[in-house]
C-alpha cells in the first residue's frame, strides 16, 4: 500500500466574517481550560465519491455516528434499496443495483462502485476535550438552531448532513491548530486489546493525515468519578438540551424503577406520576421534574439529580486520511450484528414481494440471492398483492 511521510500541507486561512472572528477567538481561547482528550473509541458512517462528475471529493451520506461498522453497512444497504424503489429509477438502475443490495445481506462489505458512485463505510474517531471540571459543555458560539420567540425550531435534520470531505480546504488558525494536535492521535491505554492498539499505531503510516468532521454534542452522567455516556450525537446542543429534557422527565424515571415500563401510557412522565406515588417516590419523581424544567427554562447545559452529574458535552470526531481517501474499519474493530435482510425483496420493476407470498422461501427467492432473513422489517403489515406499497 502506498504511504506518505506525513500529514499533508496545511493552508491556513484568516476568519472569513466577524461571527467567524468571534467563533475563531473563542476556540482559541478554550484550550487553556483543557487537560487532556477522553477518546470513546469509534464511530461509523458511510461516504460517497462520484467517479464520473467534476466534483470528486468525498461527501458524507449516513451520518458517522453508529457504534459498529456493520450499522453503517446496513444504512448503505438501505439507501441502495430506497434509491431501487423510487419510481424514477429504470430497470437498468435496478439491474445494477440489486446484486450489490443482495451482497449486503450477506456479506460484510466496506466498499462498492455502482451507477458511476463509490460508497465506503467510513471510520472516525470520537474524542473530548477535558479540564478541570471534566468534559467540555458547549462553547458559547456553537451553532444553535435559529428559534422565534415562543416558536418551536425546525426538526433537528439529519448529522452530517452535507459535509464533503476534503482535507485540502483551507482552515482557520485554531482549526489548523487542532488538525496538526491529533494527527498523532493513537490509542495506547491498556484498557484497548492488543489487536486494537496495533491496528492504532499502524493506521498513522497508513493514514497519516487526519479531518476534523463538525462539532457535535451528546449527554453523559457521573456518579463519583467516572463518566458514562447517555444517548446519541446531536449537531446542536439544543437538541442534546431536548434530549436531556426527555431523559430526565420520561426515561430516567422509568429506568430507576420510579415509573412502571407502561408504553400504553407513553405520557406519563416525572411531574404527571407524583400525585399517585408513595411519598418516597413522588419525591425522586419531583426532583427529576424540577431539573427537566430548569434545563428548558433556564438552557442549562448540566444538571445535579439524586447525587447524578448530567451534562450535554461537547464531542469531537476525526476520519484518518490516507492516499486513497478517508479510513475505513479497521480488523480489530468489532460488530455487533451480522449482515441480514433489512427490506423487503424487491425486483427489476420495483415490484416488493414478500416471504409469506413465495411460499417456503424456495425458488426465486434463493435464486435472487435475498435467503435467509429471518422476517421484513419493511414489509406491509396488510399482506397486500404483491406491487409497490
Amino acid at each position: 500500500m502506498q504511504t506518505w511521510p506525513g500529514p499533508r500541507r496545511i493552508v491556513v486561512r484568516a476568519p472569513e466574517d466577524p461571527v467567524e472572528a468571534v467563533t475563531e477567538a473563542d476556540a482559541c481561547d478554550a484550550p487553556l481550560d483543557v487537560d487532556t482528550a477522553l477518546i470513546r473509541g469509534p464511530l461509523f458512517g458511510v461516504a460517497a465519491q462520484e467517479l464520473d462528475g467534476e466534483d470528486s471529493r468525498w461527501r458524507v451520506v449516513s451520518a458517522l455516528k453508529e457504534g459498529c461498522p456493520q450499522q453503517a453497512r446496513d444504512a448503505l444497504m438501505d439507501m441502495l434499496w430506497l434509491r431501487a424503489y423510487e419510481e424514477s429509477a429504470t430497470r437498468e438502475e435496478r439491474r445494477a443495483l440489486l446484486p450489490w443490495i443482495a451482497r449486503l445481506e450477506r456479506e460484510r462489505l466496506d466498499e462498492l462502485t455502482v451507477l458511476g458512485t463509490r460508497f465506503r463505510v467510513v471510520r472516525a474517531d470520537e474524542y473530548a476535550a477535558v479540564g478541570p471540571d471534566g468534559i467540555e459543555t458547549p462553547r458559547p458560539t456553537d451553532p444553535e438552531p435559529a428559534v422565534q420567540a415562543g416558536e418551536e425550531p425546525p426538526g433537528e435534520g439529519r448529522l452530517d448532513e452535507d459535509v464533503i470531505l476534503d482535507p485540502d480546504t483551507p482552515l482557520t488558525p485554531s482549526q489548523a491548530a487542532e488538525r496538526l494536535l491529533m494527527t498523532g492521535l493513537v490509542q495506547t491505554a491498556a484498557t484497548f486489546p492488543d489487536d486494537f492498539r496495533q491496528d492504532a499505531r499502524r493506521a498513522i503510516s497508513t493514514h497519516p493525515d487526519v479531518l476534523i468532521l463538525p462539532v457535535t454534542f451528546r449527554l453523559v452522567q457521573r456518579r463519583g468519578f467516572n463518566w458514562q455516556l447517555g444517548g446519541s450525537l446531536h449537531a446542536a446542543p439544543y437538541w442534546a438540551r431536548k434530549s436531556l429534557v426527555f431523559s430526565l422527565s420520561w426515561f430516567e424515571p422509568r429506568e430507576k424503577g420510579l415509573i412502571a415500563w407502561d408504553f400504553g401510557n407513553r405520557q406519563d412522565d416525572a411531574r404527571s406520576c407524583m400525585a399517585a406515588a408513595t411519598p418516597e417516590v413522588a419525591a425522586a419523581l419531583e426532583a427529576y421534574a424540577d431539573a427537566a424544567d430548569r434545563v428548558q427554562a433556564e438552557r442549562l447545559n448540566e444538571v445535579e439529580v439524586l447525587g447524578t452529574l448530567h451534562r450535554v458535552a461537547r464531542a469531537r470526531r476525526l476520519v484518518r486520511w490516507g492516499p486513497d481517501g478517508p479510513e475505513g474499519p479497521r480488523p480489530s474493530d468489532v460488530n455487533v450484528q451480522e449482515p441480514c435482510q433489512i427490506r423487503p425483496r424487491l425486483d427489476e420493476d420495483g415490484v416488493i414481494h414478500h416471504e409469506w407470498e413465495d411460499g417456503d422461501g424456495d425458488g426465486d427467492e434463493a435464486a435472487d440471492g435475498g435467503a435467509g432473513a429471518e422476517g421484513d422489517v419493511g414489509a406491509d403489515a396488510g399482506g397486500s398483492e404483491p406491487g409497490r406499497v
